[in-house]
């Protein structure tokens, strides 16, 4: 590993991915042995003036690798005695955070993201950095329900972030955006490195461009971030070589120390793992071990930016890569993965250790099967996303399985093989899968090495799954639409031939009733739908405006569906019409009783703003 060699690696390989992958420019950096080694810019920083990437020079935006300077603060404050890991939050901040199922949230608990929050998305990019607020006012606001007990399970989550920035705020008295620049950036050097916003115009002029593609003329503006501790940062790729450095050379960089020996252990040491040998979380950094390395690192994007960093802890190397746009199709995701996984598999290759397949493993594979969610999750406000974001695990004959969530460079989901109880092994590769069950056998949660390790994935039983959802939703649409199709065909034929229905008063105004419930539950499938297919704008001010008119409409149509069910028991027991006529409405009835169902399990009228 040679800079000469790295930069023949690298040139070989990324202007042709950013031209494939329509991809405006990036920025790559290598560090080894308490030296920067490599450092260049790809591409563009300004598509329209052609202005090229400088390493040095140009800006980015590395998203959720800020956490990583968060948690760096918070380790320093450790160190000096001012924060404890394992103490209740509520004892750092102005405001409190409800105990619940048993046990507070700690420090330990947030560098792990294992809060048990659900997952919050209010807020978190406003549409011009004139509109941001303080930090604290936002966690007030925003502060999510509590779905799992702390400690328990992975659930990444941008909030505990924000809050462990407010922490540090609060107990060194400064602001967090100050304290990062005179404790991080300035021992370090990283005078081209901020967490403002917006960015003082010595810096401005060096930042680069934001696209969803190098061919879109539209350009994305400087994002302004509500969550600054959470990712908020710009730097160049220099300034991030000179962290990584201070982090696998015990703290120190170029004579300055941001933290001392037994902090960076401590940092690097494992705190959290869902399944053993599994790859789990340190304190902030999550650990991505791969071709029998110790690895550490963490992910970061916004609309404009994507970011990966990597430190092999053992080897004093560190790498960063960032990109200024998502390309067409998404490709940066495949790209960053692709270079890392070429860039160790040239440096440092690897021949995994043979594994044997399980010799029956078909109950396992049909254990496993079915739908699955993930932890990070919103449940009080927009649970029926979750149906939609649902992968599957599928069985084949042979008795590997098939788990949508991870896929190949191509996309094509993987195949995994047994390895050992309820342990799979990718087909061609070495990564594993880990099913984990409790006392009595059931599935409780997989976790995979081929996966960051932010989150699990539950599985989904009944009505909820999405298999379910597909079956039996599809025949709750059709019924509704058949319903007003035949109600309003029936209007036209009577009016037609003068012959009016043969029904009391009574059973005319029930009748009505039903068909109008069924009418409002079309327009409030419709409306659901249209604001999921719009995106959820999160900076939008008007959305909370839409939430209320849907939750309105939820408890009408809910009303709706009662009025649904009366009337069809009311049919089949009593009539008017033949069998074929209370046969339609016992398809009804159980339509509306479905309705209520979905309404209640997916919070269509629960009045409830936290997202």
């Amino acid at each position: 590993m040679t800079a000469q060699d790295i930069q023949t690696f690298f040139d070989g390989l990324v202007p042709y991915a950013i031209h494939r992958g329509d991809i405006a420019g990036g920025v790559i950096v290598v560090v080894k042995d308490g030296q920067p080694l490599f450092a260049k810019g790809y591409g563009y920083a300004d598509v329209a003036n052609h202005k090229p990437v400088i390493a040095d020079q140009t800006l980015f935006r590395p998203g959720s690798i800020s956490k990583t300077f968060t948690w760096t603060a918070v380790m320093q404050l450790v160190g000096a005695g001012k924060i404890d890991l394992d103490k209740d939050v509520n004892a750092y901040i102005d405001f409190r955070i409800p105990e619940k199922l048993g046990k507070p949230i700690t420090m330990r608990d947030l560098m792990t993201h294992t809060p048990g929050f659900e997952e919050t998305v209010g807020d978190e990019f406003m549409q011009s950095t004139d509109q941001l607020f303080p930090i604290g006012a936002y966690l007030k606001k925003h502060l999510p329900a509590r779905i799992f007990p702390p400690g328990k399970l992975t659930a990444y989550s941008n909030y505990g972030a924000v809050l462990a920035g407010y922490i540090v705020e609060r107990v060194s008295g400064q602001p967090f955006d100050q304290y990062v620049a005179d404790h991080i950036f300035k021992p370090l050097g990283m005078e081209h490195s901020s967490f403002d916003q917006p960015l003082p115009a010595s810096l401005a002029t060096n930042m680069s461009v934001g696209y969803h593609s190098a061919s879109d003329k539209k350009t994305i503006p400087f994002e302004a971030i509500e969550v600054g501790p959470a990712g908020s940062l710009s730097a160049t790729g220099t300034d991030m070589a000179s962290f990584m450095l201070a982090q696998l050379d015990n703290g120190q960089y170029n004579g300055a120390a941001i933290l001392s020996p037994a902090m960076i252990a401590l940092m690097h040491s494992p705190q959290s793992t869902m399944a053993p040998d599994m790859n789990g979380f340190d304190l902030g950094f999550y650990r991505e071990n791969r071709n029998g390395l110790r690895i550490i690192g963490h992910a970061g994007d916004t609309a404009a930016f994507h970011s990966d960093m990597h430190l092999l802890l053992d080897q004093h190397v560190g790498l960063f890569v960032s990109f200024n746009s998502a390309g067409k199709q998404a490709e940066v995701g495949r790209l960053r993965t692709a270079l890392f996984r070429a860039f160790l598999d040239r440096y440092y290759p690897y021949a995994p250790p043979h594994e044997d397949t399980v010799t029956n493993p078909q109950p396992d594979a049909a254990r496993v099967a079915g739908s699955y969610e993930a932890t990070r999750r919103i449940e009080s406000t927009f649970s029926v996303l979750q149906v939609l974001s649902q992968s599957s695990v599928t069985p084949h004959a042979d008795g590997t399985i098939r788990i949508d969530a991870l896929k190949d460079l191509s996309g094509t989901p993987k195949t995994w093989r047994e390895v050992g109880p309820l342990v799979y092994r990718e087909v061609g590769g070495q990564t594993h899968t880990k099913f984990v069950a409790d006392k009595d056998g059931r599935i409780q949660y997989w976790i995979s090495d081929d996966f960051l390790p932010v989150e699990l994935f539950q599985p989904v039983h009944g009505l909820r799954s999405a298999g379910m959802l597909k079956s039996v939703g599809v025949l709750f649409l059709v019924t509704l639409v058949l319903t007003l199709l035949t109600w309003c065909g029936g209007w036209i034929v009577r009016r037609r031939f003068h012959s009016p229905l043969a029904m009391t008063v009574a059973q005319r105004r029930w009748r009505l009733a039903s068909r109008l419930g069924v009418v409002l539950l079309l327009v409030m499938m419709l409306g659901w739908v249209q604001m999921i297919a719009g995106g959820l704008d999160a900076s939008n001010d008007t959305i909370a405006h839409h939430l209320t008119a849907l939750y309105l409409l939820g408890v009408i149509a809910g009303l709706g569906a009662v009025a649904i069910l009366v009337e069809a028991v009311l049919r089949v027991l009593r009539g008017p019409g033949g069998w074929l006529v209370r046969l339609g409405e016992v398809f009804l009835g159980l339509a509306g009783l479905y309705a209520l169902w979905g309404i209640l399990a997916y919070g269509l009228a629960n009045f409830n703003y936290t997202f």
